[in-house]
């Protein structure tokens, strides 16, 4: 009788394990079924700069289109003009995007000289068109779910040489 105690006992911890194993599964694949979070530039402000370096305080409106709040503690930024890197930047704000929610998420963001001379001469050639491509590149780390990348890209408008006033 003992015997057969044993294997009932280690058929029911197998069994738990399969159970465990298959609800880890599909919440899995619930987190992986998830819609990409919106991020947008919602405002850029100019902060203290060292040397030839430029330096703003960039604001990230950050949606979060799902069903499950995305927390993070840090976030990384990286943005590229005409296809060259132009600035990059780090911060290690925490938080939460609320389930179909939103928050404002600073970081700041430096431009260092030689990539600032760099787009000058790049500017002079995109005058042409009137338009720059960029690509703003970034990471939310961290939280249950773990790293959330996201990419916003498109156009920016250069003004147009006869509205610019004197």
């Amino acid at each position: 009788m003992s015997l057969f105690r044993a294997l009932l006992s280690r058929r029911s911890a197998g069994l738990a394990v399969i159970v465990a194993i298959v609800a880890l599964t599909l919440n899995g694949c619930a987190l992986f079924g998830s819609d990409p979070l919106r991020v947008n530039v919602a405002g850029i402000e100019p902060i203290d700069s060292q040397g030839l370096e430029m330096r703003f305080n960039v604001k990230l409106r950050v949606q979060n289109p799902n069903d499950s709040a995305v927390s993070f503690n840090g976030v990384s930024l990286d943005l590229e003009l005409n296809g060259k890197p132009f600035a990059s930047g780090v911060s290690d704000q925490s938080g939460n995007v609320p389930r179909f929610g939103e928050t404002v998420v600073n970081v700041p963001l430096t431009v260092p000289a030689f990539a600032a001379v760099r787009q000058a001469f790049a500017f002079a050639g995109a005058a042409q068109s009137g338009q720059i491509p960029y690509i703003l590149r970034g990471k939310l780390a961290g939280g249950l779910t773990g790293t959330t990348r996201f990419v916003d890209q498109g156009t920016l408008s250069l003004p147009s040489p006869g509205l610019v006033s004197q």
